[in-house]
């Protein structure tokens, strides 16, 4: 980023970030280090905290538009995954160096554009000076009925798997972006907004309060979450590579190389919604799907065991070249 004025962060929070939490009283503007968040009377809070780090989850030249909507609708996912109504966040913004405005006008766009889309108003945090890239931090507030929220764990043997929309489409893009992968104009085009514009699944995820036993939003790869949620269950979770849900433009990469169907399965930054359910109630999630105008599609299962295998049409296991993102230690 490069330095372009003398702005000092206390002109950057009254300039740029006080304007955003004028939908927050509780905020008071920003003028004071803490904030007050509103939980109605038999509702508790739900908090989640997501951090972005340029090279690593976004790269500069993405747009600071881009950034920041990503950066809201990726906090907003973990709201929806455990049934939350959002409330709003709080931000920790590092920028190396000296601030550029004209970067900072954009990236303030982006949040203003999401806020208002989606009732989620700045109730502060904090502006550092980073030594390197860009870090940026969101921590979100969501409430609920007491005792509602959605856990990774409390799946059940026999529970079908379900996940919303459609699969592998930001990992494409991802493909796109990193490793040069050329595909058909729309293609791309709709790869790349997949990829930096996820949408969070936020009223099918209040609407699984009491239908599901188990919910995450799929951030690291269809595997590797449905991994996560079924350890957290001591159970297996048996994956139907047939079934995934894929759109019609990722069907038609997938055809075209079936070498990809790894990628597709295993990349991340779906953001879509993982969860497990009684078969019973299959009528319920359909009429669900149907009122908010999402899809979910079943998947799969969990029984006794431990890990994750993906089976094929013949219902015998595929063998993926990897599993999905990790931070240390892994792909």
């Amino acid at each position: 980023m490069p330095a372009q004025t003398g702005l000092g962060e206390f002109d950057l929070i009254a300039r740029y970030l006080a304007p955003l939490s004028t939908a927050a009283p509780g905020a008071f503007n920003l003028r004071d280090d803490a904030a007050l968040l509103p939980v109605q009377p038999g509702e508790e809070l739900v908090v989640t905290t997501d951090a972005m780090i340029e090279g690593v989850h976004f790269l500069a030249k993405d747009g600071a538009e881009r950034i920041a909507r990503k950066l809201l609708r990726v906090n907003l996912s973990d709201l929806a995954a455990k049934g939350a109504k959002p409330i709003g966040y709080q931000l920790i913004l590092g920028l190396p160096g000296t601030p550029d405005e004209t970067w900072l006008t954009q990236f303030c766009s982006g949040l203003r554009r999401d806020q208002e889309a989606f009732g989620f108003p700045l109730y502060g945090g904090d502006t550092v000076r980073s030594p390197g890239g860009i870090i940026l931090g969101v921590t979100a507030f969501g409430s609920l009925p007491a005792g509602s929220m959605l856990r990774r764990s409390g799946a059940q043997s026999g529970d079908d798997l379900y996940v919303t929309g459609s699969i592998g489409d930001a990992a494409l893009g991802l493909e796109t972006k990193l490793n040069h992968r050329l595909f058909s104009s729309a293609a791309m085009l709709f790869f790349d907004s997949r990829l930096h514009i996820p949408t969070p699944r936020l009223a099918l995820g209040q609407g699984l309060r009491g239908l599901a036993h188990a919910a995450l939003d799929v951030s690291d790869g269809l595997v590797q979450d449905a991994g996560h949620l079924a350890a957290q269950s001591n159970l297996m979770a048996v994956i139907e590579a047939a079934a995934v849900p894929l759109s019609l433009a990722t069907r038609q990469v997938v055809q075209d190389d079936p070498d990809l169907l790894d990628v597709v399965l295993t990349g991340g930054d779906d953001y879509e919604l993982l969860f497990a359910v009684s078969p019973s109630r299959a009528s319920q999630i359909a009429a669900l799907s149907r009122s908010v105008g999402l899809a979910a599609t079943r998947i799969g299962r969990l029984e006794s065991g431990q890990g994750v295998v993906v089976q094929d049409q013949s219902g015998s296991p595929l063998t993926l070249n990897r599993t999905g993102f990790q931070h240390f230690g892994g792909s």
